[in-house]
């Protein structure tokens, strides 16, 4: 009976330790895989380059890709390997210095300076908004108004009325839902995470940017009011560093920018249960479902689905684009002007990403015949060209 109780006490600690371990040893082997990521300066201009033939990149498929992006008012696009420019092409007389407005995009950063101050304790996004906004900032009941979190406000599920979209002004915030119970993409709600912010840090809002992001990392932009959407001005590049940071996991060059994991991880997951496809202002990929702006729908399948299923997104209007790929150690940027009619190109991005996904110069194995189903494409995976990804086709 001894030897049988010692037995099952040595299994219990093996399978305790086990679940001890492993996380430790994900940890470390991320932190591998990362040790070697390339940062650039502050300042300056000068970055390392990869080669794309590293990737086993063909010019003549980089060249189409190229021809696409210009043919679809691209003004700029960066794809960073391990953090290293593998491809930087600007087009329509824009520059590697030249800003554009982010749209939505821009969005992300407001998510992560949010994440920031309430890492130092200056706001928590599980209080009610009226705390940073006042009493009265909407036009809801009291008892309605308490419900709304800053934490609704990052997840769109607010449950104010979404038919003045471009109205911050008490009167045009009224009643659509119970908050947390409805997701729509509406303006408004973000727009006053700035003020929130700005009441919570004492700080403008770019003098908190400045402080907590642009000095350690060299990442710059300006904000201002456009309509009166809160929207950021920046670079190709700045976008790309920041696309670099969230890659890190908040960590820049071994300092750590924001050491919150968990609102890092919460950031980039599903947030609610009404879009699966939204986290605190990012887009995510590889989910069963997703919902757009401008619709009360829902869509079933993968928003991107020629892109990787574990990219997240910083998608904005006129298909400015922030796109976050953790299994390939890579950040894709493209900004511009508006590609085709949608709100947000979600087309065009999907075909951005057939381009990219077809840049490999082709496998050394012929594809089995097994694989040559008229139901079914197959694509060579940007980074190891033996690996083949598919997609169904007419369903």
């Amino acid at each position: 009976m001894a030897d049988a109780t010692l037995f099952k006490f040595a299994c219990l600690t093996k399978a305790v330790m086990k679940k001890l371990i492993l996380p430790i040893l994900l940890v470390l082997i991320g932190a591998q895989v990362n040790a070697q990521y390339y940062f650039p300066p502050k300042t300056g201009n000068i970055w390392d380059t990869m080669s794309p033939n590293e990737l086993g990149w063909c010019q003549d498929s980089i060249n189409s890709l190229y021809q696409f992006l210009d043919d679809g008012k691209t003004k700029g696009f960066m794809v960073l390997k391990d953090g290293k420019i593998v491809l930087e092409q600007y087009f329509n007389g824009h520059g590697r210095d030249s800003t554009w407005y982010w749209a939505s995009a821009g969005k992300t950063m407001v998510s992560f300076l949010i994440g920031r101050a309430q890492e130092q304790g200056l706001l928590n996004i599980s209080d009610s908004s009226s705390k940073y906004l006042g009493k009265g900032w909407t036009s809801l009941t009291p008892e309605q108004e308490g419900k709304i979190t800053v934490q609704h406000q990052l997840t769109m599920t607010s449950g104010l009325d979404f038919t003045k979209p471009d109205c911050t002004n008490p009167s045009c915030l009224t009643y659509w839902k119970d908050a947390g119970t409805g997701w729509y993409y509406h303006n408004p709600p973000y727009t006053l995470l700035r003020d929130v912010l700005e009441n919570a840090t004492g700080k403008n809002f770019n003098q908190y940017m400045l402080s907590e992001l642009t000095l350690k990392t060299g990442i710059k932009g300006q904000w201002f009011f456009v309509n009166p959407n809160n929207l950021l001005f920046s670079t190709t590049r700045n976008m790309a560093k920041f696309g670099s940071l969230m890659l890190n996991n908040g960590q820049w060059d071994g300092a750590k920018i924001l050491g919150d994991t968990q609102f890092l991880g919460e950031s980039v997951t599903t947030s609610q249960s009404l879009n699966k496809a939204y986290g605190y202002l990012w887009r995510l990929n590889g989910k069963e479902s997703f919902r757009l702006p401008g619709s009360t729908l829902q869509f079933n399948g993968q928003i991107i689905p020629e892109a990787p299923a574990d990219m997240y997104a910083g998608m904005g209007k006129n298909g400015q684009y922030v796109c976050v790929i953790p299994s390939q150690n890579m950040v894709v940027i493209r900004m511009g002007d508006d590609p085709d009619v949608s709100l947000v190109p979600t087309v065009f991005i999907n075909n951005m990403f057939k381009k990219i996904s077809n840049l490999s110069c082709g496998s050394a194995v012929p594809m089995p015949a097994y694989y040559q189903r008229a139901d079914l494409a197959f694509y060579t995976n940007p980074r190891h060209k033996h690996i083949f990804s598919f997609a169904l086709l007419n369903h």
